[in-house]
């Protein structure tokens, strides 16, 4: 099995931040508004080289998706930042409206997301942002495992032109991809090859997913992992070239099992390659209080979960 080292932890949310300001550094077009919230999304680096370039809209998202549709028609790259909660939820007709169907090239920035948010609790922890982002025509979906990927994965869509939903957490977390990987928008990487079952996961949950298979890889199973960082477009032919080999799969997610990338895999399958699933998500639920690392054990989020769901399938296809 391959191995990956953590070169130190660090929250992807501040990989966003290196990568806005790589971004203004690279387009002098690249602007940031954000809802009151510049140290929780990391935009002071950017705001402080670009005070010209930088707009505090105050607590109001709704308004700032607007002046950030309005800058993008006016030829600007906007990055909208808030917490994945407020400017999903919050915000989503303006989005609908003057984002996806305007067509328009603004890239919507979403710290906070998931249930590894913490102490914050329910309120504050979106786990139904995807499903609302990738029920959006045109719309991309985002979602970087580590500050390395988060921070090539905003320098990528700066240069993308369209729409872009781009998912970050708040946790101090492990960063072990490579920092000079260029990001590509639609491709899923595979971390570690493998014959007996796949372990797709995004997000966070891609090193659980790692730690899973050095687990698995203990008792004498080989698991592949792919990183789908980019949940829409979805890698396709990647998918389905896994599933053709290992012919089981669990497929891992910080997020509602509604609309997320359970689903998305599921639908993918069924119509190409019908073949035994299992799903480690956060259920039908919200969240709740506590840290981190208590959270994700609360709702099967974490390694020893994922290798239970993968001898589960194991067994099935057997």
């Amino acid at each position: 099995m391959k191995k990956y080292t953590d070169s130190g932890k660090i929250d992807t949310r501040s990989g966003f931040g290196a990568g806005l300001l790589e971004a203004g550094k690279q387009d002098s077009r690249v602007v940031a508004l954000t809802a009151d919230l510049q140290g929780s999304v990391k935009m002071g680096d950017f705001a402080a080289a670009f005070p010209d370039r930088y707009f505090e809209c105050g607590i109001g998202e709704a308004n700032m998706v607007g002046v950030a549709a309005g800058m993008a028609l006016a030829g600007k790259i906007p990055f909208a930042g808030s917490f994945a909660e407020f400017i999903t939820g919050r915000v989503y007709d303006q989005i609908r409206q003057e984002v996806s169907y305007g067509n328009t090239n603004v890239k919507l920035a979403s710290s906070h997301a998931g249930v590894t948010l913490g102490e914050d609790g329910a309120t504050h922890q979106t786990m139904e942002d995807i499903a609302l982002m990738r029920a959006l025509p045109g719309m991309v979906v985002i979602n970087p495992c580590d500050f390395n990927q988060t921070k090539n994965a905003t320098i990528a869509a700066a240069k993308y032109n369209g729409a872009v939903y781009l998912r970050f957490g708040r946790p101090k977390w492990p960063n072990f991809t490579d920092p000079d990987e260029p990001f590509e928008i639609g491709k899923a990487y595979v971390m570690n090859e493998g014959k007996d079952v796949t372990i797709f996961a995004t997000g966070h949950l891609v090193w659980e997913a790692l730690g899973a298979a050095q687990a698995l890889e203990a008792e004498g199973i080989c698991a592949e992992v792919i990183d789908i960082a980019t949940i829409k477009p979805l890698d396709t032919m990647t998918v389905i070239n896994s599933i053709r080999k290992t012919r089981c799969a669990v497929v891992a997610e910080e997020h509602n099992v509604c609309g997320g990338l359970g689903e998305l895999i599921a639908g993918v399958l069924a119509t190409r390659c019908p073949t035994p699933l299992e799903f480690i998500n956060g259920g039908d639920r919200f969240g709740q209080s506590g840290t981190p690392s208590e959270l994700l054990a609360a709702y099967g989020l974490d390694s020893a979960h994922i290798v239970e769901a993968a001898k589960k399938v194991l067994d099935r296809k057997n």
